[in-house]
């Protein structure tokens, strides 16, 4: 979701870095934020990893290692039954840090603060987007102050505004003024880490710029390699330093401005379907390394082993690789985001029966014996 959504840090990030490609190419077709917009139909991992849960859901497709933590759920069994050490380890994967809960909270100390980031957001970069139009004489109008936003800018306002209500909520639970600092300390230092990973993958997008990393592989591939071929082998390649990085941030600041600059010296109709890949490459590489920060927060957050997790969400995330694939070399190939997003589309389609058959066949299977 992180990916797909503008008004998040995720989007403010890959803006960031699309603007400085955007800039040095001479593209002014579209603005960073158009840009982004664009991509997002074409980040096929993303889309179909969504559609895949509802899929898994419905269809109840447990296949490998899901289908045995199914079965010992519904047997009592399994977390905190058959291991000794789950209870260990989902301890010492905690988050949380042993904070206090508070015994006053109610569901609208939750919620309040995270409308309020969202409406603050969006109105600030209406604000900060209408702005920009008036400096440059036009009318206000919806979709030209999103185009035209400060999406930074906005972030910190909307984020200023949910915790100064998040804030409210807490004092309003008189809490010691000792525990609210603590845990506003707690919040900052987990987010340490990704501001370290923006300012070297700001700096890394600069070197790779001024060594022309992207021309040098353009030119090996030129002549070799068709054009057409470069999305998918961008997302696979993507994908492979996510995963053994556990960084889909730092793989974006490496791999973004290399796929700027390669489809600029091969073919720059494919500029978007090229950066949509890495982008796509990269949360499959996040999703699957079992030593990302996100990896470990989902199964910190589900109170699962952590190696459990990673092996049984492994299939499912190999099988919307398997979709995008198929996605990107019909993008490259026709450059069409309708003919690649359908073909991707019965693939998916495809994919699933495949599972199903898989889920039922070791369903019967478990009855027989």
């Amino acid at each position: 979701m992180c990916v797909l959504m503008p008004a998040s840090s995720w989007g403010a990030y890959i803006m960031t870095i699309v603007a400085g490609i955007l800039v040095a190419h001479g593209v002014t077709e579209y603005s960073a934020i158009g840009a982004y917009v664009r991509m997002i139909p074409m980040n096929f991992y993303a889309v179909f990893a969504l559609l895949m849960v509802f899929a898994v859901v419905w269809f109840g497709l447990d296949v490998g290692q899901m289908r045995k933590h199914e079965i010992e759920a519904s047997q009592g069994r399994g977390f905190d039954g058959d291991k000794e050490n789950d209870t260990k380890e989902a301890h010492e994967l905690n988050e949380e840090l042993d904070i206090k809960e508070s015994e006053h909270g109610k569901v609208s100390d939750l919620v309040l603060p995270i409308a309020t980031l969202i409406v603050a957001t969006v109105a600030a970069m209406l604000y900060t987007g209408g702005q920009a139009l008036a400096g440059d004489g036009e009318a206000f109008n919806l979709l030209g102050a999103f185009e035209n936003t400060d999406v930074g800018t906005s972030l910190i306002y909307g984020g200023i505004a949910g915790l100064l209500v998040s804030i409210i909520t807490v004092v309003k639970q008189k809490l010691l003024v000792s525990d609210i600092v603590i845990t506003l300390w707690i919040g900052a230092k987990s987010m340490f880490g990704a501001i370290l990973i923006l300012i070297f993958a700001w700096t890394i997008g600069t070197v790779i710029g001024d060594m022309n990393t992207g021309a040098y592989l353009s030119s090996m591939v030129e002549g070799s390699i068709g054009p057409h071929w470069l999305p998918v082998i961008l997302f696979l390649l993507s994908g492979l330093m996510a995963f053994s990085t556990g960084t889909s941030w730092g793989t974006f600041g490496i791999m973004l401005p290399i796929a700027g600059d390669m489809s600029a010296a091969t073919d720059i109709a494919l500029m978007l379907p090229m950066l949509s890949a890495v982008l796509a490459g990269s949360v499959f590489g996040d999703h699957c390394s079992p030593i990302s920060d996100t990896t470990i927060l989902s199964s910190t957050g589900a109170r699962c082993n952590h190696i459990d997790h990673v092996a049984t969400q492994l299939p499912y995330a190999l099988s919307v690789a398997l979709v995008s694939c198929i996605g990107f070399i019909v993008m490259g190939m026709t450059a069409s985001v309708a003919a690649s997003f359908a073909a991707a589309s019965v693939t998916f389609v495809i994919v699933c029966f495949g599972l199903s058959v898989m889920s039922k066949a070791k369903m019967a299977s478990c009855q027989s014996a």
